[in-house]
């Protein structure tokens, strides 16, 4: 109960279009059918929920009203020969008829609504008459059909004063249910819609973490595709080496690029074959230093999150001099915090830079993870050194806050 409210097309590449076509007309109509049917048990929940509590409210009214006129009855005439009120039977058989009728108003009001007020208003107060007024007739009837012959007379048709008290007093009752199930439709609504704006949030934020993601894959693959293209011309065995070490490194890339998080030790065996990758070009140039993955802390981080201050460190510590380049990495783990540092020498006068796509892309993705609890700095530490650093809380492994979100 609501209370809320062909051709046929010849040749074969014709027909597998046409196979193609009723495939995805099949998939969508059952995409819809399911969506259909998910709304249509959201709908049967709510209008169950609301029926229950305008059950559970007209039975605390009829047992008031019960009590009531014993207590009454009791105080104004203690021997029971007068029979000023009906007896209680009588108003519970009154109360039960009343109850479908009830259902029944309050369902046509909730779905006839409020807007525009002055045509809906006239009709919201005829429902509340109609049912206030088959308040004493319906008690009435009630006695007849328990027999009891001497109440009966003045509740069949019962006087004016008396039958104006009855619609009054129901008329009151009929609004506080009636706004006690409005109230509870508004508070369905607001959670509905607070449900799905939180479903909107997170599927926005996939798809803005998604593409932070894919950025990283092509921006990578170009610089390890312009670092084998120099190996070609002048030593192709080791172009060959490289281009297998490249194919393993893009295999762990695109399944990190499959995740949200990742562990921190296949984080640093990441970097660490890109690393290699490169030291394979500059090998009278660049040297590497990698924690001991043994050390380091059972901890989740987001995937690829290294990489761009990696891929930075070999591109602009190797540029604008012809030195040795130390590429350092380092993990500090606390309590609740974790810090991931990557540390290169640079060219004297290097001037610290914020618009780089690789920072960027790391500022944002910390952000839609973690907000105000996760820092990113990047400039210049002694004289010659560069500092890259990444601070987030500490998701260590085991546990529900820290499992990667796929």
């Amino acid at each position: 109960m609501n209370l809320t409210r062909a051709d046929q097309l010849p040749g074969a590449a014709t027909m597998a279009a046409a196979g193609e076509a009723a495939g995805e007309a099949v998939g969508e109509a059952v995409g819809d059918n399911t969506g259909e049917n998910r709304d249509a048990a959201q709908v049967r929940v709510g209008e169950r929920s609301q029926l229950a509590i305008l059950t559970a409210f007209w039975a605390y009214v009829t047992l008031s009203n019960v009590l009531y006129a014993r207590s009454m009855s009791a105080t104004l005439d203690p021997s029971g020969t007068e029979h000023l009120f009906a007896p209680w039977t009588a108003r519970v058989l009154q109360h039960q008829v009343l109850y479908p009728v009830l259902v029944v108003c309050v369902r046509i009001s909730l779905r006839l609504g409020w807007r525009p007020l002055l045509r809906t208003l006239p009709i919201q107060l005829l429902l509340g008459l109609l049912f206030a007024a088959l308040a004493s007739p319906l008690l009435g009837g009630a006695e007849i059909l328990i027999g009891d012959h001497e109440s009966m007379r003045d509740n069949v048709l019962p006087h004016i004063p008396l039958w104006i008290a009855s619609a009054t007093g129901f008329l009151l009752t009929y609004g506080f249910g009636l706004a006690l199930i409005s109230g509870f439709t508004l508070y369905q609504r607001f959670r509905d819609s607070e449900l799905r704006r939180a479903a909107l949030e997170r599927a926005w934020s996939d798809a803005r973490l998604a593409a932070l993601r894919m950025q990283l894959s092509p921006h990578t693959l170009f610089n390890l595709l312009h670092t084998i293209r120099g190996q070609i011309s002048w030593d192709p065995v080791a172009a060959q080496s490289m281009i297998v070490q490249l194919g393993d490194l893009l295999r762990r890339l695109l399944e990190a690029g499959e995740y949200e998080f990742s562990a921190l030790s296949r984080e640093l065996e990441f970097a660490r074959l890109y690393l290699e990758l490169q030291q394979r070009r500059f090998a009278d140039r660049l040297r590497i230093y990698l924690p001991d993955l043994a050390q380091l802390p059972r901890a989740w981080v987001p995937s690829l999150i290294l990489q761009p201050l990696i891929e930075n460190a070999v591109v602009h510590g190797l540029a604008r001099h012809d030195g040795p380049v130390d590429v350092r990495v380092e993990v500090v783990a606390s309590d609740d915090r974790l810090v991931l540092r990557v540390i290169n020498t640079s060219a004297p006068g290097t001037i610290e830079a914020h618009g780089g796509i690789g920072l960027r892309n790391i500022r944002e993705r910390l952000s839609v993870h973690f907000g105000e609890r996760a820092r990113v700095t990047a400039g210049c530490g002694s004289p010659g050194w560069w500092i890259a650093e990444v601070g987030m809380p500490l998701l260590r492994e085991g546990t529900g806050a820290a499992q990667p979100v796929y």
